[in-house]
């Protein structure tokens, strides 16, 4: 649903640390790299560089294309990350490499986990794209479970939910306003407003037939916009598959990966954008299926508790949460609908998208859930339920869902839903 710039290769056999590292594979068919165009580039750059690399890929694919470049030799000049767009990429400001290379090299004295950059290409003659090239971080990512090898006890996973959660704070405390490259990031107020605009316009251009309008939770979102809490560095896809673990203590973060999307926001938007991929163990069978953070695990916060953890730490107060989260939950509804939309219209073959749309309908189920607890049940019956029809939300819709997924979404909408529904949702 969103990037991946590592992949977890491990040895499954053995524990020691240095096979829970990350790792790369093998290039993918169609995406090689000109390694001799990349070496040549680098020496000009004064890159001091020996012999000719190994190059591997990690995993993804559906944004930039990441690889490691192994030159002979030991140190951080000789190991090395490349990333650059995919092929045929249209739309230049999806994948930026020039925005990507400049926030992480002006925010790397005040923020520690950032890795190192080397050196930036704009030359498409090099590779055919703008590429930058980064020292590699080791250590271990943390994906939907933790890699073979790794066990932690609850308070151990505490820890390490209490620090990704830390270096989320400590990035929304830095003084962007002493990097000139930071400080043109920004677009000044209403981020909320523009961010809430902007999502609705990209739903409403990607949805499908068989997918709900959102239209209630879009008009909602709307007239409960609430004005900026603060303006901070935000860094957009902020999850436990986008930081890098210190590989002999893995409660520890030592770095943040993936700052394609990052620019000056609105922390509390950053936080329900978070939220909306953090898959608590009692979540339904649909959002265990698609979770990609170990949220899941004993001794990991609560949203609830992650949310007044946050605030604890930043002294921020806010009248209305659900706002955040429920943009979260259509903030990522719009990413999944935008990449089944390319499934549905035959623009990707890939079979791991032909199910995105049902993830839509739960998603959407979530949102009007949250918006009728805020609402007060009594509040929505009297006052949305009688439009629900009329904005495209009726059981004809959830019975085009498979059985199993329609009980989900029945499970999670309010009783109140159901009043005036017809029979031909599956009871």
């Amino acid at each position: 649903m969103a990037t991946d710039t590592h992949a977890n290769s491990t040895d499954n056999d053995d524990q020691s640390p240095s096979n829970v590292l990350d790792k790369g594979g093998a290039v993918r068919e169609g995406e090689e790299l000109d390694a001799h165009a990349v070496s040549d580039w680098l020496r000009e750059q004064g890159i001091d560089i020996k012999g000719e690399p190994t190059v591997t890929q990690f995993s993804g694919g559906a944004s930039n294309w990441t690889y490691r470049l192994q030159y002979e030799g030991t140190g951080a000049e000789q190991d090395l990350i490349l990333r650059r767009p995919p092929k045929g990429t249209k739309a230049k400001s999806a994948h930026d490499m020039v925005r990507e290379y400049m926030v992480q090299k002006a925010l790397k004295d005040a923020y520690p986990y950032v890795p190192n950059m080397v050196a930036l290409c704009t030359d498409e003659s090099v590779i055919g794209a703008d590429f930058y090239v980064m020292e590699r971080m080791e250590g271990i990512i943390p994906r939907a479970n933790l890699p073979k090898g790794i066990e932690l006890d609850e308070a151990q996973t505490r820890a390490l939910c209490t620090n990704v959660i830390d270096a989320l704070i400590d990035l929304h405390q830095v003084d962007y306003s002493a990097h000139p490259d930071l400080v043109e990031l920004g677009r000044g107020e209403g981020y909320c407003e523009r961010q809430v605009t902007g999502w609705d316009k990209r739903y409403v251009k990607a949805k499908t037939p068989n997918v709900p309008s959102f239209a209630l939770v879009r008009q909602w979102l709307t007239k409960h916009t609430p004005a900026d809490s603060k303006t901070c560095l935000i860094h957009n896809d902020w999850r436990f598959d986008n930081v890098i673990l210190d590989a002999t203590d893995p409660t520890k973060v030592i770095g943040v990966l993936d700052w394609e999307m990052a620019t000056l926001g609105d922390p509390l938007m950053d936080l329900g954008s978070a939220l909306a991929y953090w898959i608590e163990a009692d979540d339904n069978m649909i959002m265990q299926q698609s979770r990609r953070q170990p949220t899941h695990l004993k001794g990991m916060m609560t949203r609830e508790e992650v949310v007044d953890y946050y605030l604890e730490r930043t002294g921020l107060q806010i009248d209305n949460w659900t706002f955040y989260e429920v943009f979260g939950l259509f903030r990522l509804a719009g990413i999944v609908q935008q990449i089944y939309y390319r499934y549905y219209h035959k623009q990707t073959t890939n079979p791991a998208f032909k199910n995105f749309w049902i993830i839509v309908h739960v998603l959407h189920a979530k949102c009007l859930k949250l918006i009728a607890q805020y609402e007060g049940e009594a509040l929505f019956t009297s006052h949305v339920q009688p439009h629900l029809a009329d904005l495209g939300v009726d059981a004809a819709t959830i019975a085009q869902l498979p059985s199993p997924v329609q009980k989900i979404v029945k499970s999670i909408l309010p009783k109140s839903y159901f009043t005036q529904t017809s029979s031909s949702v599956d009871e």
